[in-house]
């Protein structure tokens, strides 16, 4: 395979003991990743079941050996910072360094209603997005750490063990604004596949602008997995002359599997 390709298996409507499994056997197929989103509920009936994202990745990162293991993409305003760096330590700790964080401003809005969690405007959630980065950051130092931000505050905060490799934070941004403040801020940008092409020169001018190298922040490309198509070698070819530097197939089913484990 030209470029890295993992696959986002869906938290909706399956069992634990599915998704562990399948994780498995993307493994043993010889796939680059394994990742799986963050919602509480399902974004179609909202009484579905939904596995929780961390709880999961825990579980995958005892489950697998080798492949990495990642969020796609969590929902800033799911979780204080802090905590997620706390989780996320613990699974880079049991994945002996595997873990991959993508990190998203969030948009399914009947959640938040549900669960009573904030959901502000977009351009808030973007400053969120912001300083948890930056709170994310400076825990993997282990601290102490103290930060003064507009939605986030930390005094003297510990952050053992600390994380070696610090993992990679990966922002979600499927806008304009999202694909600048990846090239700010984030060691990846990932977004979906029919907006690279208009958002990658955004992206490109943005590092250029704040001096960062292109080949620093790779792209990570999100495909539908109806646009595969039958050769997943060429897909992947097409997608890193396009700019991509990994794929990720999204929302792969369990009626999905078989078909796409085929294709290697």
């Amino acid at each position: 395979m030209p470029i890295p390709v993992g696959l986002n298996l869906s938290s909706i409507g399956v069992t634990t003991e599915w998704w562990l499994d399948a994780a498995r056997a993307v493994e043993e197929a010889g796939f680059d990743s394994v990742w799986i989103w963050d919602h509480f509920v399902s974004r179609g009936r909202l009484d579905d079941s939904v596995l929780e994202c961390w709880t999961m990745l825990a579980a995958a990162a005892v489950a697998t050996e080798h492949v990495r293991i990642g969020s796609f993409v969590s929902n800033v305003m799911n979780r204080h910072p802090a905590v997620l760096a706390r989780s996320a330590v613990t699974v880079a700790e049991l994945s002996a360094g595997r873990l991959e964080l993508g990190i998203g401003a969030g948009g399914h809005p009947a959640e938040h209603e549900a669960y009573g969690i904030d959901f502000p405007p977009r351009p808030l959630r973007a400053g969120h997005l912001v300083e948890s980065i930056e709170v994310l950051r400076r825990l993997f130092s282990g601290g102490p750490v103290d930060y003064e931000g507009q939605h986030y505050r930390l005094e003297a905060a510990h952050a053992f063990p600390a994380p070696d490799p610090a993992p990679r934070i990966i922002l979600g941004g499927e806008t304009p604004a999202g694909a600048r403040l990846a090239a700010r801020h984030a060691d990846a940008w990932t977004c979906f596949g029919g907006r690279l092409e208009e958002l990658l020169p955004l992206f490109e001018a943005e590092l250029a602008a704040v001096g960062r190298d292109r080949a620093d922040v790779p792209v990570l490309v999100g495909l539908e997995v109806g646009d595969l198509g039958r050769d997943l070698g060429a897909a992947a070819r097409r997608w890193m002359e396009a700019g991509a530097a990994e794929l990720i197939v999204h929302d792969v089913k369990p009626h999905h599997l078989a078909g796409i484990l085929a294709l290697v």
